[in-house]
Parts: C-alpha cells; sequence; structure tokens
C-alpha cells in the first residue's frame, strides 16, 4: 500500500497538529514532510504531497482542491504572528516588500492595504522598502523593535467581521474516509492540548507561547471561516485582475 504524502508547516503554529500526528497511528500509512507554508503549498500543487497543510491563496492553483478536515491555522482577531512591519504610518507607506513564505499573508497585506486602508502601493520582492509582510516565527519578539505594526489578523476582522484561516488541510486526490477519519482524529488529539508543545522551545522577549497557541490561534475550521475563505478568495482575485488591467 502507498503511504499518504503529507506535507506540514515547520512554524509552532502547527506543532499542536504535528504532535497529534505524531502520537498517531496514522504515521503508520503517511510519508510527512515538514516545510514552510509555500512550499507546502508547492508540494500539492505539483504532485509531490498528496495533502497538505497550505496557505488558502494556492487553492486558486490546485485544480480540484478537497479540505478534508474540521480544523485550520486561523484567528479571530488579532493572530500575533503575520504581520506589516513599518518604518512609518500605514497611510504614509509607498513601498511594501512581500515576504516568500507565504502566498495569502501576502495577499490579505494587499487587500487590506487596497481596500480597508484605501492605499495604492507598489511591491517589491527585495530591497528597500517603506514596510514588510513577515509571518511565522521570525516575528516573535519583534513587534517592540519597530515603529509601526499592524497584525493582519485583527485589521481583517475590522474590516469584514469574521474570523480568517491562514491555512487548510487539503488534497489533490480523493482519498479513503478511513484516512480522512483516522487524520481527523489525530490533529483534534493535538489541538486539544496545545500547551503540551511549548517545553523547550526558544524563548524570545515579550512573547507568550501560552497566549499565542490558546487564545490568538483558533485551529477550528468552522463556518465563519470558510465564510471568510470564500471572500478572501473573492478580493484575491478582484485585486490581481485590476492589477492586470491595462492602465
Amino acid at each position: 500500500m502507498n503511504k499518504v504524502r503529507v506535507s506540514a508547516v515547520s512554524y509552532t503554529n502547527t506543532l499542536p497538529f504535528l504532535q497529534g500526528i505524531r502520537a498517531s497511528s496514522v504515521m503508520e500509512v503517511i510519508d510527512l514532510s515538514v516545510d514552510y507554508p509555500a512550499e507546502c503549498a508547492r508540494k500539492v500543487i505539483a504532485n509531490e504531497a498528496d495533502l497538505g497543510i497550505i496557505p488558502v491563496a494556492a487553492l486558486l492553483n490546485i485544480a480540484d482542491p478537497i479540505i478534508i478536515t474540521d480544523y485550520c491555522i486561523g484567528s479571530d482577531g488579532a493572530v500575533d504572528s503575520v504581520f506589516i512591519f513599518s518604518d512609518k504610518p500605514i497611510e504614509q507607506i509607498k513601498t511594501l516588500r512581500l515576504d516568500p513564505q507565504s502566498r495569502t499573508s501576502n495577499g490579505l497585506a494587499r487587500i487590506l492595504l487596497k481596500y480597508y486602508w484605501k492605499n495604492d502601493i507598489e511591491v517589491v520582492w527585495e530591497g528597500d522598502a517603506d514596510a514588510y509582510v513577515l509571518i511565522g516565527d521570525r516575528t516573535f519578539g519583534k513587534k517592540e523593535t519597530v515603529p509601526y505594526v499592524y497584525d493582519l489578523g485583527y485589521f481583517w476582522k475590522e474590516f469584514t467581521g469574521l474570523p480568517f484561516a491562514y491555512a487548510v488541510w487539503v488534497a489533490n486526490k480523493e482519498l479513503s474516509a478511513e484516512f480522512i477519519d483516522q487524520f481527523n482524529q489525530a490533529l483534534a488529539d493535538g489541538v486539544a492540548r496545545p500547551k503540551d508543545v511549548i517545553e523547550g522551545l526558544p524563548e524570545y522577549p515579550n512573547f507568550n507561547y501560552e497566549l499565542y497557541l490558546t487564545k490568538s490561534l483558533d485551529f477550528y475550521l468552522e463556518d465563519k471561516k470558510r465564510q471568510a475563505i470564500a471572500r478572501y478568495l473573492e478580493l484575491y482575485k478582484t485585486l490581481e485582475e485590476l492589477e492586470k488591467a491595462p492602465l
């Protein structure tokens, strides 16, 4: 029997999932790799993985994406690991450097700048910029070191009234109902005890892992987060079309 190829994210926000998976008998039927978000997406899109927790923007690049679990990386308001960091107030920025590790967060920043802050900016991938997108563990302890900090989960909630799902478990093919049930139960077991992953993690100034894993993050993919995904993808496609339109 061929094992199911699974790609998971290497950030702290996925550790509760990974502890559930690694403690489960589902490990006997999967081939698990741990990657950064954009690489998870690339593997699923390229059929190098059968299942991955991928940034929601990547759903647009999978022919028939199948969201297979009741769990996600999400937040209901501030998430404390997806930011725009800026040298000046948001209404004054003219250039934004994107983060190569997550298309979804880049899209979220661009959506909020365009539709919430009403600021048309130029995006760049490298070099100097007025502000930049940064996600994941690389943001821990950084908020107090930058003049202006914008938590994108917080401002998405202000903009739409909805929570957000940054990444979801997506298959690019049909998987057996037995496997899906087993995998879903492994995830459930992991997120039921998120504080268990904290021991041994590196310490950062003014960053609280317990608060992050139990309050900032929300791992449950309920109806409002599904609405948020649909709303995000609608805005993302509209933004892409506007940027391609001739002047």
